[in-house]
């Protein structure tokens, strides 16, 4: 690992609205995240796990603090140079897996690469490439409706890996799944992680898929409360 982490949080926090009704959502967190580690952010409903993948992955800027993305300083980038970010840096699987229906598994999984305005042949090609690391080639020309959950969860990890990000937020990934299906896909996660040296950031309420990363960050009142190392 490089000595320089990948993600630098310094005192970050996050306060919705304003006044007597404002709710701080984030309270000075700071964290250090390296190349290659993979990290779980467990907490319960409304302890700020949420906001902090928010900030995390730029899709939303903290009310105040430092965060510097690869020796970047994310908070001074305009909202272009965001989704620039988000679209060639960052990758994100969700619990819900936003597959589109009318599209086979393949084109969905070659949809970001639309956006990067990459020729249509090698978006297909590139699919076909981040499928077949989560085993699903066999499946590509299927539409999400005929494909099981845990298949769906696989092609949306595809999806989120098709364009080579450097860092995987995973946000509750097994919360729709059952035990079983859910082991898999962490399995597979876990995997990404260890093969291909991608920064997994884990979202979770769930201690056991939290034990699967190197390290735990405990969330309570919008703050760390404890780390822990594996």
């Amino acid at each position: 690992m490089s000595t320089d982490p990948l993600i630098l949080c310094s005192k970050i926090s996050k306060i919705y609205g304003r006044g007597e009704g404002s709710v701080q959502a984030l309270r000075e967190v700071s964290l250090e995240i390296f190349a290659g580690e993979s990290v779980a952010i467990v907490g319960p409903s409304g302890s700020g796990k949420s906001t902090l993948l928010q900030v995390l992955g730029c899709l939303d800027k903290p009310t105040q603090g430092q965060y510097v993305l690869d020796g970047k300083d994310v908070l001074n980038l305009d909202d272009d140079h965001l989704s620039e970010i988000r679209g060639r840096f960052l990758g994100f699987v969700f619990q819900a897996f936003h597959l589109l229906p009318r599209l086979t598994l393949q084109e969905n999984v070659a949809l970001p690469l639309l956006y990067q305005g990459i020729k249509k042949k090698e978006r297909l090609a590139q699919a076909v490439l981040a499928l077949e690391k989560v085993g699903l080639t066999h499946r590509m020309t299927h539409r999400p409706h005929e494909l099981s959950g845990g298949e769906r969860q696989r092609g949306a990890i595809a999806r989120a890996i098709v364009h080579n990000p450097r860092v995987l937020f995973a946000d509750e990934p097994t919360g729709n799944l059952d035990s079983a299906v859910k082991h898999e896909i962490l399995d597979h996660l876990c995997a990404l992680n260890q093969n291909l040296g991608l920064t997994l950031i884990l979202i979770t309420h769930d201690s056991e898929t939290a034990e699967r990363a190197q390290r735990i960050l405990y969330f309570r009142d919008g703050s760390i409360a404890r780390e822990e190392r594996r």
